[in-house]
């Protein structure tokens, strides 16, 4: 028996740094701490914030990896604590565990030129740098402790809705 389900949607909070989970009629199923840009919010190529409005899940990748897998290029390339105990160089961002690649919603907001959210490779994904969860520290994508990230890819599906609210006016 094949039935169609209702999308969840994702509200994000950058003033308290949250990401809620909905159902379709918009109560809360669960919430998770995030991190997001450390440059504040925005929506211009090569700022390094992380984009505001309505976004939704463009692709989920990674999900038949293991957690902790380390994605250069959207590609799996090892466990993150056997690439740091071999000293591997890692990038400031490292993406782990899942991807989920955003596109923006609104043209002229966060889609199309230089304000393509897409382009942008803005992610919701898992992080080397649990401990900073809860607090900006990005450089423009939405991280995630890794077991959440793991459970939210699970949860959600591709064309997701993904709402991120900033209430705290910023500086363009």
């Amino acid at each position: 028996m094949s039935h169609t389900t209702p999308m969840n949607a994702i509200s994000m909070d950058v003033a308290r740094q949250t990401l809620y989970l909905l159902d379709s009629e918009g109560n809360e199923i669960r919430r998770y701490p995030i991190s997001t840009s450390r440059y504040g919010t925005g929506c211009r190529n090569g700022s390094h914030k992380t984009p505001t409005g309505l976004h939704r899940i463009k692709s989920k990748i990674g999900g038949s990896m293991p957690i902790y897998e380390v994605f250069k290029g959207r590609l799996p390339r090892g466990n993150l604590h056997r690439l740091q105990a071999e000293g591997v160089a890692l990038p400031d961002d490292v993406i782990t565990s899942r991807i989920l690649w955003l596109e923006g919603m609104e043209p002229g907001i966060n889609q199309g030129g230089q304000i393509d959210s897409c382009n942008r490779y803005i992610y919701i994904h898992g992080t080397s740098d649990e401990a900073l969860i809860g607090t900006p520290a990005s450089a423009g994508c939405v991280r995630m402790l890794n077991k959440d990230v793991v459970e939210l890819y699970q949860l959600v599906e591709t064309g997701t809705e993904v709402s991120i609210i900033d209430e705290q006016p910023q500086i363009s």
